[in-house]
């Protein structure tokens, strides 16, 4: 068993790699491959998350077999990680050919090889994520020591891939203020008229035209003007 000291070493590289990745967000792809070479033991990973409804789905795994067992979970409406995920709990079985928590799922995952799986919830400070699901091809494997890496492990990995949902709408909001910016200024040159009157022209085409308000800036940017479907002249909006 690595010591406190390695185990810090270890995690501290793993936060820059999952966090420090500014040229390209962290993704579900990483989040799971990289539990493989994490916690001990583990032969597949996968990620399940949970929509507002509720309802929880395999978004990235490994292996056919883990993203099988992640959905038939939603299907039976049991196992560990819809456990984990609703409940903010961790959820390890050390034999599934034992386990009577979920016996139903418990079946299926033998079938398929499984001898053992840890769960561990993915969640921030305000809102639940999903899980971060591992498997074994064989019973006992995960011990205390493995549950222990994997919920520290599931820490970096939840602010990671919340920081990288963060970074996308930010970069989408700036890209946003920018065409809108452009195409404020195509009106203002092509009609003579002031900034503001032309925000508000975009605003009420983009109502009128039941079109993003976004993506008629872009056609504005791109056709140097009004859109073809559109008024010669802007309506201006009444003072």
């Amino acid at each position: 068993m690595e010591s406190r000291t390695e185990l810090a070493a270890r995690f501290a590289g793993l936060s820059q790699s999952l966090l420090g990745r500014r040229s390209k967000p962290v993704s579900f792809e990483l989040v799971a491959r990289r539990a493989v070479e994490v916690v001990p033991g583990c032969r597949w990973a996968g990620i399940s998350m949970l929509d507002r409804g509720g309802r929880l789905s395999s978004v990235s795994a490994t292996d056919a077999v883990a993203t099988r067992l992640a959905d038939l979970q939603q299907e039976l409406g049991e196992g560990p990680c819809l456990d984990a995920a609703r409940d903010r709990v961790d959820c390890i079985s050390a034999d599934l050919t034992a386990e009577v928590r979920w016996p139903a799922w418990a079946r299926e995952a033998v079938a398929r090889g499984v001898g053992s799986v840890l769960c561990v919830p993915l969640h921030t400070e305000t809102e639940t994520l999903g899980a971060l699901n591992l498997f074994a091809s064989e019973p006992h494997v995960f011990d205390t020591a493995a549950l222990d890496i994997a919920a520290i492990y599931a820490i970096h990995a939840a602010s990671a891939l919340e920081q990288a949902k963060l970074v996308s709408g930010l970069q989408s909001a700036m890209q946003s203020r920018h065409v809108i910016g452009i195409a404020q200024g195509v009106l203002a040159v092509r009609y003579d008229i002031a900034y503001d009157t032309a925000f508000e022209v975009l605003r009420r085409l983009s109502n009128e035209l039941n079109i993003k308000l976004r993506d008629l800036a872009q056609q504005v940017a791109d056709q140097r003007g009004l859109p073809d479907s559109t008024h010669s002249e802007p309506p201006v909006p009444p003072v």
